[in-house]
Protein backbone atom coordinates (compact mmCIF):
# COMPACT_ATOMS: atom_id res chain seq x y z
CA UNK A 1 0.00 0.00 0.00
CA UNK A 2 1.16 3.18 -1.24
CA UNK A 3 2.26 5.71 2.06
CA UNK A 4 -0.62 7.96 2.73
CA UNK A 5 1.52 11.08 2.61
CA UNK A 6 2.94 10.01 -1.01
CA UNK A 7 2.83 12.70 -3.79
CA UNK A 8 2.41 12.07 -7.29
CA UNK A 9 5.59 12.68 -9.55
CA UNK A 10 5.26 14.22 -12.98
CA UNK A 11 7.77 12.46 -16.31
CA UNK A 12 9.62 15.56 -17.89
CA UNK A 13 9.71 14.53 -21.20
CA UNK A 14 12.96 14.06 -23.15
CA UNK A 15 15.16 14.36 -20.25
CA UNK A 16 14.54 10.89 -18.38
CA UNK A 17 13.98 13.15 -15.07
CA UNK A 18 11.82 13.22 -12.41
CA UNK A 19 9.73 16.00 -11.25
CA UNK A 20 7.68 16.60 -8.24
CA UNK A 21 4.85 18.85 -8.74
CA UNK A 22 5.37 22.23 -6.67
CA UNK A 23 3.37 24.89 -4.99
CA UNK A 24 4.89 27.70 -7.00
CA UNK A 25 4.99 25.95 -10.25
CA UNK A 26 1.91 25.85 -11.70
CA UNK A 27 1.42 28.95 -13.20
CA UNK A 28 1.80 30.32 -16.16
CA UNK A 29 5.46 31.55 -17.09
CA UNK A 30 6.37 35.28 -16.21
CA UNK A 31 9.60 37.03 -17.66
CA UNK A 32 10.87 38.44 -14.71
CA UNK A 33 12.34 42.35 -14.95
CA UNK A 34 14.82 43.96 -13.06
CA UNK A 35 14.46 47.93 -14.61
CA UNK A 36 12.04 50.39 -16.10
CA UNK A 37 12.82 52.31 -19.03
CA UNK A 38 9.95 54.85 -19.29
CA UNK A 39 8.47 56.40 -23.14
CA UNK A 40 8.27 60.30 -21.45
CA UNK A 41 8.87 62.51 -18.35
CA UNK A 42 6.17 64.29 -16.15
CA UNK A 43 6.47 68.24 -15.59
CA UNK A 44 5.17 70.71 -13.07
CA UNK A 45 1.42 71.54 -13.91
CA UNK A 46 0.81 74.97 -14.14
CA UNK A 47 -0.64 75.23 -10.99
CA UNK A 48 2.23 73.51 -9.36
CA UNK A 49 5.11 75.74 -11.37
CA UNK A 50 3.66 78.86 -9.73
CA UNK A 51 4.42 76.90 -5.69
CA UNK A 52 8.46 78.04 -5.43
CA UNK A 53 8.67 74.64 -3.22
CA UNK A 54 7.20 72.44 -5.63
CA UNK A 55 9.54 73.60 -8.40
CA UNK A 56 12.82 73.69 -6.31
CA UNK A 57 11.44 69.88 -5.29
CA UNK A 58 11.23 68.81 -8.80
CA UNK A 59 14.52 70.57 -9.79
CA UNK A 60 16.28 68.67 -7.32
CA UNK A 61 14.61 65.35 -7.81
CA UNK A 62 15.11 65.70 -11.26
CA UNK A 63 19.30 66.52 -10.56
CA UNK A 64 19.61 63.33 -8.27
CA UNK A 65 18.29 60.93 -10.68
CA UNK A 66 14.71 60.16 -8.81
CA UNK A 67 11.59 58.54 -10.35
CA UNK A 68 9.24 60.57 -11.04
CA UNK A 69 6.62 58.70 -8.33
CA UNK A 70 9.03 59.70 -5.90
CA UNK A 71 9.27 63.28 -7.23
CA UNK A 72 5.51 63.72 -6.87
CA UNK A 73 5.12 62.06 -3.61
CA UNK A 74 7.63 64.64 -2.34
CA UNK A 75 6.17 67.16 -3.44
CA UNK A 76 2.65 66.05 -2.41
CA UNK A 77 4.01 65.76 1.50
CA UNK A 78 5.44 68.94 1.38
CA UNK A 79 2.29 70.52 -0.45
CA UNK A 80 -0.54 68.45 0.74
CA UNK A 81 -3.36 70.61 -0.73
CA UNK A 82 -1.16 70.33 -3.88
CA UNK A 83 -3.14 67.51 -6.01
CA UNK A 84 -1.81 65.66 -9.22
CA UNK A 85 1.29 68.23 -9.16
CA UNK A 86 3.03 66.42 -12.22
CA UNK A 87 1.93 65.56 -15.44
CA UNK A 88 3.42 63.23 -18.53
CA UNK A 89 4.18 65.25 -21.39
CA UNK A 90 5.35 63.40 -24.79
CA UNK A 91 8.71 63.67 -25.73
CA UNK A 92 11.33 62.34 -28.34
CA UNK A 93 13.68 60.26 -26.26
CA UNK A 94 13.42 57.94 -23.75
CA UNK A 95 13.62 58.42 -20.02
CA UNK A 96 16.92 56.80 -17.97
CA UNK A 97 17.18 57.36 -14.54
CA UNK A 98 18.79 55.80 -11.96
CA UNK A 99 16.14 55.29 -9.59
CA UNK A 100 14.16 53.18 -11.91
CA UNK A 101 16.46 49.92 -11.12
CA UNK A 102 17.16 47.69 -8.57
CA UNK A 103 20.88 48.50 -9.85
CA UNK A 104 21.35 52.73 -10.19
CA UNK A 105 24.45 51.94 -12.10
CA UNK A 106 22.92 50.34 -14.68
CA UNK A 107 21.35 53.55 -15.84
CA UNK A 108 24.38 54.91 -16.72
CA UNK A 109 25.77 51.67 -18.37
CA UNK A 110 22.59 52.55 -20.96
CA UNK A 111 23.03 56.19 -21.87
CA UNK A 112 27.26 55.78 -21.89
CA UNK A 113 26.40 52.86 -24.84
CA UNK A 114 23.69 54.35 -26.52
CA UNK A 115 22.72 57.83 -25.31
CA UNK A 116 23.23 60.78 -27.79
CA UNK A 117 23.63 64.14 -27.48
CA UNK A 118 21.10 66.18 -29.89
CA UNK A 119 21.63 69.86 -28.10
CA UNK A 120 19.76 68.61 -25.09
CA UNK A 121 21.63 66.39 -23.25
CA UNK A 122 22.89 63.14 -22.99
CA UNK A 123 19.51 61.24 -24.13
CA UNK A 124 18.82 57.72 -25.29
CA UNK A 125 16.64 58.47 -28.83
CA UNK A 126 17.37 55.11 -30.01
CA UNK A 127 18.76 51.54 -28.77
CA UNK A 128 19.21 47.98 -29.24
CA UNK A 129 16.87 44.98 -28.15
CA UNK A 130 16.95 41.42 -27.93
CA UNK A 131 13.60 39.67 -26.98
CA UNK A 132 14.02 36.37 -24.77
CA UNK A 133 10.78 34.67 -26.33
CA UNK A 134 8.65 33.62 -29.92
CA UNK A 135 5.59 34.76 -28.23
CA UNK A 136 4.68 38.60 -29.28
CA UNK A 137 1.61 38.03 -26.27
CA UNK A 138 4.40 37.25 -24.16
CA UNK A 139 7.52 40.41 -24.61
CA UNK A 140 4.12 42.78 -25.11
CA UNK A 141 2.11 41.85 -22.71
CA UNK A 142 -1.34 44.31 -22.69
CA UNK A 143 -4.88 44.73 -20.87
CA UNK A 144 -7.73 47.34 -20.62
CA UNK A 145 -7.23 48.17 -17.01
CA UNK A 146 -8.73 50.94 -14.86
CA UNK A 147 -6.17 51.44 -11.92
CA UNK A 148 -6.65 53.02 -8.73
CA UNK A 149 -4.39 55.39 -6.11
CA UNK A 150 -2.54 52.24 -5.13
CA UNK A 151 -3.53 49.02 -6.80
CA UNK A 152 -5.79 47.64 -10.03
CA UNK A 153 -9.22 47.55 -9.64
CA UNK A 154 -10.36 45.83 -13.02
CA UNK A 155 -8.64 44.38 -16.03
CA UNK A 156 -9.56 42.40 -19.25
CA UNK A 157 -8.55 38.59 -19.52
CA UNK A 158 -9.64 36.42 -21.98
CA UNK A 159 -11.58 33.15 -21.45
CA UNK A 160 -9.66 29.36 -21.58
CA UNK A 161 -10.98 28.86 -24.81
CA UNK A 162 -9.86 32.78 -26.49
CA UNK A 163 -13.24 33.69 -27.70
CA UNK A 164 -14.70 35.52 -24.46
CA UNK A 165 -12.86 38.37 -22.90
CA UNK A 166 -13.90 39.00 -19.05
CA UNK A 167 -13.48 42.17 -17.02
CA UNK A 168 -11.66 41.13 -13.94
CA UNK A 169 -11.42 42.31 -10.29
CA UNK A 170 -9.75 41.15 -7.12
CA UNK A 171 -12.52 38.78 -4.74
CA UNK A 172 -13.76 40.14 -1.50
CA UNK A 173 -11.22 38.45 1.18
CA UNK A 174 -13.12 35.98 3.06
CA UNK A 175 -13.84 36.31 6.75
CA UNK A 176 -14.49 33.47 9.83
CA UNK A 177 -17.47 31.94 11.12
CA UNK A 178 -17.61 34.76 13.62
CA UNK A 179 -17.52 37.33 10.77
CA UNK A 180 -14.40 39.48 12.95
CA UNK A 181 -11.47 37.75 11.33
CA UNK A 182 -10.38 37.38 7.58
CA UNK A 183 -9.12 34.50 6.74
CA UNK A 184 -5.15 34.31 5.88
CA UNK A 185 -4.89 33.35 2.25
CA UNK A 186 -2.42 31.70 0.22
CA UNK A 187 -0.99 32.99 -2.79
CA UNK A 188 -1.85 36.05 -2.20
CA UNK A 189 -5.40 37.56 -3.21
CA UNK A 190 -8.05 35.43 -5.46
CA UNK A 191 -9.81 36.89 -8.48
CA UNK A 192 -13.24 36.70 -10.02
CA UNK A 193 -15.23 37.70 -12.83
CA UNK A 194 -16.88 41.21 -12.38
CA UNK A 195 -20.37 41.17 -11.92
CA UNK A 196 -21.33 43.99 -13.96
CA UNK A 197 -22.05 43.97 -17.38
CA UNK A 198 -22.35 40.45 -17.07
CA UNK A 199 -18.85 39.85 -16.19
CA UNK A 200 -17.60 40.94 -20.05
CA UNK A 201 -15.56 43.28 -20.73
CA UNK A 202 -17.00 45.63 -23.67
CA UNK A 203 -15.41 49.25 -23.77
CA UNK A 204 -18.94 50.82 -25.00
CA UNK A 205 -20.98 49.97 -22.10
CA UNK A 206 -18.37 49.92 -19.72
CA UNK A 207 -18.23 53.48 -17.30
CA UNK A 208 -15.01 53.27 -15.98
CA UNK A 209 -13.76 53.32 -19.95
CA UNK A 210 -16.33 55.88 -20.97
CA UNK A 211 -14.84 58.09 -17.95
CA UNK A 212 -11.18 57.07 -19.20
CA UNK A 213 -10.80 55.31 -15.86
CA UNK A 214 -10.04 52.40 -17.62
CA UNK A 215 -7.15 52.43 -20.81
CA UNK A 216 -5.50 49.88 -22.64
CA UNK A 217 -2.17 49.64 -21.38
CA UNK A 218 1.07 47.61 -22.02
CA UNK A 219 4.59 46.84 -21.89
CA UNK A 220 7.59 45.91 -23.63
CA UNK A 221 9.59 43.12 -22.44
CA UNK A 222 13.73 42.76 -23.51
CA UNK A 223 17.49 42.27 -22.98
CA UNK A 224 19.84 45.37 -24.23
CA UNK A 225 23.16 43.60 -25.96
CA UNK A 226 25.70 44.56 -23.98
CA UNK A 227 23.69 45.40 -20.83
CA UNK A 228 24.63 42.69 -17.94
CA UNK A 229 20.94 42.02 -16.75
CA UNK A 230 19.44 38.34 -15.41
CA UNK A 231 16.24 40.49 -15.47
CA UNK A 232 14.50 41.59 -18.10
CA UNK A 233 13.75 45.80 -18.85
CA UNK A 234 10.41 46.96 -19.64
CA UNK A 235 9.01 49.88 -21.42
CA UNK A 236 5.47 51.12 -20.71
CA UNK A 237 3.14 52.49 -23.28
CA UNK A 238 -0.33 54.06 -23.64
CA UNK A 239 -0.02 53.68 -27.09
CA UNK A 240 -2.61 52.02 -29.45
CA UNK A 241 -0.84 52.63 -32.38
CA UNK A 242 2.92 52.24 -31.37
CA UNK A 243 1.73 48.49 -29.99
CA UNK A 244 -0.60 47.05 -33.06
CA UNK A 245 2.53 48.36 -35.81
CA UNK A 246 4.54 46.35 -33.10
CA UNK A 247 2.48 43.49 -33.52
CA UNK A 248 2.48 43.48 -37.52
CA UNK A 249 6.52 43.67 -37.19
CA UNK A 250 6.95 40.64 -34.96
CA UNK A 251 4.48 38.98 -36.86
CA UNK A 252 6.66 39.96 -40.05
CA UNK A 253 9.36 38.84 -39.01
CA UNK A 254 8.18 35.18 -37.25
CA UNK A 255 7.19 34.85 -40.46
CA UNK A 256 10.46 35.14 -42.60
CA UNK A 257 12.22 33.57 -39.68
CA UNK A 258 9.99 30.14 -39.20
CA UNK A 259 7.92 32.22 -36.30
CA UNK A 260 10.94 33.12 -34.46
CA UNK A 261 11.37 36.44 -32.93
CA UNK A 262 13.55 35.81 -30.44
CA UNK A 263 17.23 36.50 -30.03
CA UNK A 264 19.44 38.25 -32.64
CA UNK A 265 17.93 38.15 -36.85
CA UNK A 266 20.65 36.67 -38.44
CA UNK A 267 23.87 35.97 -38.51
CA UNK A 268 25.14 39.46 -38.10
CA UNK A 269 23.71 39.40 -34.75
CA UNK A 270 21.60 42.20 -35.95
CA UNK A 271 18.64 43.25 -32.99
CA UNK A 272 15.46 44.89 -33.13
CA UNK A 273 15.69 48.81 -31.68
CA UNK A 274 13.30 51.18 -30.06
CA UNK A 275 13.02 54.46 -31.62
CA UNK A 276 10.70 57.47 -31.70
CA UNK A 277 8.63 58.36 -34.83
CA UNK A 278 6.38 61.90 -35.09
CA UNK A 279 3.22 60.63 -35.87
CA UNK A 280 0.05 62.18 -36.72
CA UNK A 281 -2.28 60.66 -34.61
CA UNK A 282 -6.13 60.61 -34.97
CA UNK A 283 -8.64 60.66 -31.74
CA UNK A 284 -12.32 61.99 -31.20
CA UNK A 285 -12.51 65.32 -29.07
CA UNK A 286 -15.63 65.85 -26.50
CA UNK A 287 -17.84 66.72 -29.57
CA UNK A 288 -17.30 63.65 -31.07
CA UNK A 289 -15.12 65.23 -34.10
CA UNK A 290 -11.82 63.79 -35.39
CA UNK A 291 -9.01 65.35 -34.72
CA UNK A 292 -5.05 65.21 -35.28
CA UNK A 293 -2.93 65.87 -32.98
CA UNK A 294 1.39 65.18 -33.66
CA UNK A 295 2.87 62.96 -31.04
CA UNK A 296 6.19 60.92 -30.72
CA UNK A 297 4.88 57.21 -30.93
CA UNK A 298 7.03 54.16 -30.03
CA UNK A 299 8.34 52.57 -32.71
CA UNK A 300 10.08 49.16 -33.27
CA UNK A 301 12.59 48.92 -36.06
CA UNK A 302 14.29 45.98 -37.41
CA UNK A 303 16.80 46.88 -39.75
CA UNK A 304 17.27 43.59 -41.57
CA UNK A 305 18.07 42.26 -44.93
CA UNK A 306 15.08 40.54 -45.71
CA UNK A 307 16.58 38.58 -48.66
CA UNK A 308 19.56 37.63 -46.26
CA UNK A 309 16.47 36.17 -43.91
CA UNK A 310 15.30 34.21 -46.39
CA UNK A 311 18.95 33.09 -47.69
CA UNK A 312 19.10 31.58 -43.92
CA UNK A 313 15.87 29.14 -44.58
CA UNK A 314 17.16 27.97 -47.96
CA UNK A 315 20.39 26.90 -46.16
CA UNK A 316 18.88 25.40 -43.32
CA UNK A 317 16.90 23.61 -46.03
CA UNK A 318 19.69 22.50 -47.89
CA UNK A 319 21.78 20.85 -44.42
CA UNK A 320 18.56 19.02 -43.92
CA UNK A 321 18.48 17.80 -48.14
CA UNK A 322 22.38 17.39 -47.14
CA UNK A 323 21.60 15.34 -43.81
CA UNK A 324 18.59 13.32 -45.46
CA UNK A 325 20.97 11.89 -48.25
CA UNK A 326 23.92 11.19 -45.76
CA UNK A 327 21.39 8.94 -43.71
CA UNK A 328 20.43 7.39 -46.87
CA UNK A 329 24.34 6.32 -47.96
CA UNK A 330 24.58 5.35 -44.51
CA UNK A 331 21.47 3.26 -44.26
CA UNK A 332 22.20 2.26 -48.25
CA UNK A 333 25.40 0.87 -47.09
CA UNK A 334 24.86 -1.18 -43.87
CA UNK A 335 21.57 -2.54 -46.28
CA UNK A 336 24.30 -4.01 -48.84
CA UNK A 337 26.36 -5.40 -46.04
CA UNK A 338 23.45 -7.30 -44.57
CA UNK A 339 22.29 -7.97 -48.09
CA UNK A 340 26.30 -9.95 -48.85
CA UNK A 341 25.36 -12.35 -46.04
CA UNK A 342 22.15 -13.62 -47.65
CA UNK A 343 21.61 -16.31 -50.10
CA UNK A 344 20.69 -14.79 -53.37
CA UNK A 345 16.29 -16.07 -53.06
CA UNK A 346 16.67 -14.03 -49.61
CA UNK A 347 18.26 -10.91 -51.06
CA UNK A 348 15.54 -10.83 -53.58
CA UNK A 349 12.93 -10.46 -50.73
CA UNK A 350 15.25 -8.36 -48.44
CA UNK A 351 15.34 -5.96 -51.49
CA UNK A 352 11.74 -6.36 -52.10
CA UNK A 353 10.93 -5.27 -48.33
CA UNK A 354 13.55 -2.22 -48.09
CA UNK A 355 11.60 -0.99 -51.43
CA UNK A 356 8.39 -1.12 -49.90
CA UNK A 357 9.93 0.39 -46.22
CA UNK A 358 11.24 3.16 -48.23
CA UNK A 359 8.22 4.05 -50.11
CA UNK A 360 6.25 3.81 -46.66
CA UNK A 361 9.00 6.53 -45.21
CA UNK A 362 8.09 9.77 -44.20
CA UNK A 363 8.85 12.56 -47.16
CA UNK A 364 12.23 13.80 -47.09
CA UNK A 365 12.64 17.49 -46.26
CA UNK A 366 13.08 18.99 -49.86
CA UNK A 367 11.07 20.30 -53.31
CA UNK A 368 9.14 21.70 -50.55
CA UNK A 369 7.88 18.18 -48.84
CA UNK A 370 6.22 17.52 -46.44
CA UNK A 371 3.73 19.10 -47.52
CA UNK A 372 0.80 20.24 -45.85
CA UNK A 373 -1.40 17.68 -46.02
CA UNK A 374 1.77 15.40 -45.61
CA UNK A 375 2.39 16.99 -42.31
CA UNK A 376 -1.32 16.79 -40.91
CA UNK A 377 -1.60 13.79 -41.97
CA UNK A 378 0.99 12.43 -39.85
CA UNK A 379 -1.03 14.89 -36.41
CA UNK A 380 -3.79 12.71 -37.29
CA UNK A 381 -1.89 8.93 -36.94
CA UNK A 382 -0.98 10.16 -33.48
CA UNK A 383 -4.23 11.56 -32.45
CA UNK A 384 -4.19 14.60 -32.39
CA UNK A 385 -6.89 17.32 -33.28
CA UNK A 386 -6.21 19.31 -36.13
CA UNK A 387 -7.30 22.35 -35.18
CA UNK A 388 -5.81 22.04 -31.55
CA UNK A 389 -2.45 20.84 -33.37
CA UNK A 390 -2.57 23.90 -35.68
CA UNK A 391 -3.40 26.29 -33.27
CA UNK A 392 -0.45 25.34 -31.46
CA UNK A 393 1.97 25.33 -34.38
CA UNK A 394 0.62 29.02 -35.02
CA UNK A 395 2.13 30.27 -31.48
CA UNK A 396 5.31 28.31 -31.92
CA UNK A 397 6.38 29.12 -35.58
CA UNK A 398 4.21 31.74 -36.17
CA UNK A 399 1.21 31.69 -39.01
CA UNK A 400 3.07 31.65 -42.07
CA UNK A 401 4.81 28.20 -40.84
CA UNK A 402 2.39 26.17 -43.29
CA UNK A 403 3.15 27.94 -46.32
CA UNK A 404 7.29 28.11 -45.19
CA UNK A 405 8.77 25.19 -45.86
CA UNK A 406 11.21 25.72 -43.27
CA UNK A 407 8.49 25.71 -40.87
CA UNK A 408 6.85 22.96 -42.01
CA UNK A 409 10.49 20.98 -41.58
CA UNK A 410 10.87 22.20 -37.80
CA UNK A 411 7.22 20.96 -37.30
CA UNK A 412 8.14 17.74 -39.42
CA UNK A 413 11.30 17.44 -36.67
CA UNK A 414 9.55 18.07 -33.75
CA UNK A 415 6.74 14.92 -34.92
CA UNK A 416 9.92 12.85 -35.42
CA UNK A 417 11.25 13.50 -32.02
CA UNK A 418 8.05 12.50 -30.26
CA UNK A 419 7.49 9.60 -32.65
CA UNK A 420 8.02 7.30 -29.76
CA UNK A 421 5.65 9.34 -27.52
CA UNK A 422 2.59 10.09 -29.06
CA UNK A 423 0.59 10.38 -25.76
CA UNK A 424 3.72 12.75 -24.38
CA UNK A 425 3.58 14.89 -27.29
CA UNK A 426 -0.10 15.20 -27.02
CA UNK A 427 0.26 16.77 -23.61
CA UNK A 428 2.91 19.36 -24.52
CA UNK A 429 0.17 21.05 -26.59
CA UNK A 430 -2.34 20.78 -24.32
CA UNK A 431 -0.10 22.46 -21.72
CA UNK A 432 1.31 25.37 -23.58
CA UNK A 433 -2.31 26.47 -25.16
CA UNK A 434 -3.43 26.15 -21.75
CA UNK A 435 -0.58 28.54 -20.79
CA UNK A 436 -0.81 30.56 -23.71
CA UNK A 437 -4.96 31.14 -22.96
CA UNK A 438 -4.06 32.05 -19.15
CA UNK A 439 -1.28 34.10 -20.21
CA UNK A 440 -3.78 36.29 -23.22
CA UNK A 441 -5.27 39.57 -22.21
CA UNK A 442 -6.82 42.38 -23.91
Amino acid sequence: MAHPNAQPVIAVQGSGAIAAPTLLGQGPARIPTGGKIRAGIKVLTKKAAGEPKAKAIYDQGVAAGQSFEQIERAIAEALPNLKAPLVPRNVQWFTVRAQDFPNPEIAREILDAYGEDRGEGRRLYRFPVVFPSDYWQTVMPHELAAWGTHEKHYWSQYSADGRVRHCMCHARVPVDETGRRTIRLFGGRKTMIREDNGGLCEPEACREYQQRQCNLTGRFLFFIPGIRSISAFELHTNSFYAMNAAIQKFETVGFLRGGRISGFLDRQRTPFYLTKRLMEVAHIDEQGRAVRVPQWIIDLEAPVDVTALLRDNEDTETTLVQAQLATQVLQGSLAAASAESLPPEAVDAHSTAVADATSAEEPPLRDGRPSFEQLMARVQAYGIVPEQYQAYADRRWGRGWKINPSGRAQAWNELERYGNDPQGYLDKIASEIQLASRGRTA
